[in-house]
């Protein structure tokens, strides 16, 4: 494991399931912040100022577009507790993150990423604060602010979804 995929994989810790639903939730709370934190500072790290500005672009795009519909969508939250559950902004800002990771330097960055923030949008599903359609929509958000605004620095390798009949799953691209 290269130093850049043990700091993300050490920084995204804190976004592992706990054994109590509170502490699960505080884990996704943290990682709504962790992940994306993660990727600024891989680009500050290897001194990608491109990456940088691409990121911060990525970010605000997403945080726009979430809290936009949320103030707009007005869905009641599964708790009842307020009317702006639709997208799930922590699981955009976790999905920002790691897309960016994954676009940017390729699937040993993030492929951690993802996974940390699959664990912070399913905490939100669990804590009963989204339905599972909020953390997709999120998930989506916060990869599309990616698809806009980040382009590869590693062009060679690339992760494709893959869904059929059913069936979901990634392969790793590699071109030479």
């Amino acid at each position: 494991m290269n130093k850049a995929a043990l700091i993300v994989t050490l920084s995204l810790l804190c976004a592992a399931p706990a054994h109590a639903t509170d502490y699960f939730e505080t884990a996704g709370d943290i990682g709504q912040y962790a992940v994306p934190a993660a990727a600024l500072g891989i680009a500050l790290w290897q001194k990608d100022w491109t990456g940088c500005f691409q990121f911060a672009a990525s970010y605000a795009a997403t945080l726009a577009v979430s809290y936009g519909l949320k103030y707009t969508v007005k869905e009641t939250r599964p708790n009842g507790l307020d009317d702006r559950s639709f997208p799930s902004g922590h699981t955009s800002s976790a999905f920002c993150g790691a897309a960016f990771l994954d676009i940017r330097y390729g699937p040993a960055y993030g492929i951690p990423a993802y996974g940390a923030a699959s664990l912070v949008g399913w905490s939100r599903i669990e804590s009963n604060m989204h339905y599972p359609l909020d953390v997709v929509a999120g998930a989506v958000i916060g990869i599309a602010g990616n698809l806009v605004f980040t382009r590869a620095k590693v062009k060679n390798v690339k992760v494709v979804p893959v869904a059929d009949h059913g069936s979901y799953g990634a392969v790793v691209v590699y071109q030479w």
